[in-house]
């Protein structure tokens, strides 16, 4: 793996797809029924299982609980799994247990942190950063990691409570020790991403964590520890983000530093940002932008305005362009993305579309009357939904809103009226949004029943939730709970059994050929789907419509926006694998949400962890996963057969 050539041997072992072409242990019909109970969320019938003379179907049962979460399943995975004498048993049990939480699962816990086997003792300390509560807290601050699966598991577990808010001078302490080059890799990467998220204070470990920025050898490492300068003195942090964007090889890393600049004083950081558009990768170019569009009040008009001039990449350009518009009204402006528009691609104009939702004074009228123009004419998905989230982002310009208020109105029902699902959700966020005030203007919101009739689960979920929520809103009604996908799509056992063990595939884009093997034995559902959108073609001429730099790119849309989806939803499917470089994973709006989306990293994303279901991973071409942008296409995807 790129990057991980110190990391220890039994998380590499985790990654990788067997060296021979097997058949996959679906041709186990009890395999077949846990997987299959494990789809339908039904506890009861999996609960037998745990109690198997088999250790095979115990170690899959246990395993389904981490993706079911069923708290009440907690104390019988902690009564008999803990104490199994299977390793796999009690190592799959501790991770279900930390993905379900609650005071059962904490403690079954506890007691699993001093199992003999090192790997069980990993998965318990990780899994207790993710339940346990302040009561219970000094038990992994008193910890002694004496060996590295040890440490490994302490390190993730104070990164795991730092995510939730749980941090202190112990801790940070501990932590900070962890960057120090006698751990493992996968122990100083735990370390890193944990002073990029959590709280800190109390305690010195600016040192250490420069150290880890400037000379750790896993690129990962660096770019995590990066985060995390926005913690210390911010003269010194810049001194150590210059240095990096200078002399880092890794762009991810450079990436990271470049992002790192929006927690310190613009005006002492501006050199570093606007130096970065001149990167030799476009990622970089991009993320500086960002930062200067984020900031845009704090940054030269005429800097940026030559910047516009010199940068060739349009989604660069565009970021700058509406940077320019949130600084100052500008015709000169306007007329520029105006003419730049009809000479774009679709991909294009949905980023010329975004900068003119920062116009602001005399630019507002004009960039109103256009949004809300191609909101209408345009038939294009990408147009349509991008124009929507533009003209509500002009919506929150108070001044303008106050003088345009019954033209929002209008333009919102037309929109609405017109049927597209995407937009549709889009403009009922902002209707049933109290900030705006709508409820008071709005007497008769028949239109929104009309809408909420079109729609339908499982396919528009993510436009059903705020739809459902604004009339709520209209009604005076409390706000509804989350919008849950009943079971809609039985797996395809016939299919699935047919997929060989170490199934790759061939992606290839028009920014060169991607290898992925595929993880049909713990996402058989995700996998199945996924095959038999291959068979179908279905992801020909599909669209990377989502590109985040040193995060993922994203595919398999069938409106090219990320709004599309098809007629059914998968379960999601949580196994013991991270998300590192490569990986392959879901795209969903929630658990059990997810249909045809997916993408892949471009460096760790342990927040992703468990939350997202991982059912792949890059062998070959993540070069080419680092270069892709907005509007690169899918050519074709294949099965491999060797």
């Amino acid at each position: 793996m790129k990057g991980f050539t110190a990391i220890s041997c039994a998380t590499v072992i985790l990654w990788s797809c067997s060296e021979n072409r097997k058949p996959n242990l679906f041709s186990d019909a009890v395999l077949v029924s846990i997987a299959d109970y494990q789809d339908r969320r039904l506890s009861d019938s999996l609960v037998q299982f745990l109690q198997s003379e088999n250790p095979i179907y115990r170690s899959a049962a246990s395993l389904a609980f981490a993706s079911i979460q069923d708290t009440v399943a907690s104390s019988l995975l902690g009564n008999l799994m803990l104490e199994d004498p299977d390793v796999k048993v009690r190592s799959n049990a501790a991770f279900a247990l930390g993905q379900t939480g609650g005071i059962a699962a904490v403690n079954a816990l506890i007691p699993a942190i001093h199992d003999h086997d090192r790997a069980v003792v990993r998965e318990a300390l990780e899994a207790l950063g993710k339940t346990v509560s302040n009561h219970d807290l000094e038990l992994l601050r008193r910890y002694t990691a004496k060996d590295i699966p040890g440490q490994e598991g302490l390190a993730w577990a104070f990164y795991r409570l730092g995510l939730r808010n749980f941090s202190d001078s112990v801790i940070v302490s501990r932590e900070s020790e962890f960057l120090s080059l006698q751990y493992s890799g996968l122990t100083r990467l735990g370390a890193a991403h944990f002073f990029g998220s959590a709280r800190l204070s109390g305690v010195k470990f600016e040192e250490k964590l420069i150290a880890a920025a400037l000379r750790d050898p896993l690129p990962e490492v660096r770019m995590a520890a990066v985060a995390g300068l926005k913690k210390i003195d911010a003269h010194r942090a810049l001194e150590v983000v210059k240095r990096i964007v200078l002399e880092d090889k890794d762009y991810r890393v450079r990436n990271s530093a470049v992002r790192a600049c929006v927690n310190f004083p613009f005006k002492e950081s501006q050199a570093i940002v606007f130096g970065a558009l001149r990167d030799s990768s476009v990622a970089v170019q991009i993320s500086a932008s960002e930062l200067i569009l984020k900031l845009a009040k704090e940054s030269p008009v005429k800097k940026i305005a030559e910047e516009i001039n010199i940068c060739s990449n349009l989604r660069v350009k565009a970021n700058l362009y509406g940077a320019m518009l949130s600084s100052i009204p500008s015709d000169k402006a306007v007329h520029e993305i105006m003419d730049l528009y009809g000479k774009s691609d679709d991909y294009g104009k949905a980023m010329l579309l975004t900068a003119l939702s920062f116009s602001q004074g005399s630019d507002e009228e004009q960039a109103f009357h256009f949004l809300s123009s191609e909101i209408i004419k345009s038939k294009v998905p990408v147009i349509k939904s991008t124009a929507a989230l533009a003209l509500v982002t002009i919506n929150y310009h108070t001044e303008f809103f106050k003088k345009k208020r019954t033209e929002f109105i209008e333009i919102y029902k037309q929109a609405i009226a017109d049927a597209d699902p995407a937009v549709t959700g889009i403009i009922a966020g902002a209707l049933g949004d109290s900030v705006l005030g709508y409820k008071a203007i709005i007497h008769d919101f028949t239109f929104l029943y009309g809408a909420k009739k079109r729609l339908q689960l499982p396919k528009d979920i993510e436009s059903l939730q705020p739809l459902v929520e604004s009339i709520a809103y209209f009604e005076g009604k409390k706000k509804p709970a989350p919008l849950k996908n009943a079971f809609n799509h039985p797996m395809d056992w016939k299919l699935i059994k047919s997929i060989p063990r170490d199934q790759r595939v061939l992606v290839k884009t028009t920014h060169g050929d991607i290898i992925m093997c595929l993880f049909v034995e713990e996402t058989p559902g995700t996998v199945g789907n996924f095959v038999d959108l291959i068979n179908k073609k279905y992801f020909e001429g599909r669209y990377f419509h989502r590109v985040v730099p040193n995060f993922v790119i994203q595919t398999g849309c069938n409106r090219g926006d990320g709004f599309g989806s098809e007629d059914y939803s998968l379960r999601s499917e949580f196994s013991r694998r991270r998300y590192h470089t490569g990986a392959v994973g879901m795209a969903s709006a929630g658990k059990d949400t997810e249909g045809t989306q997916w993408f892949v990293t471009h460096s760790p994303t342990p927040h992703l962890d468990g939350r997202y279901t991982l059912f792949a991973q890059v062998e070959k071409g993540q070069e080419n996963v680092d270069f892709i942008e907005v509007g690169d296409a899918v050519v074709s995807v294949s099965l491999i057969k060797d």
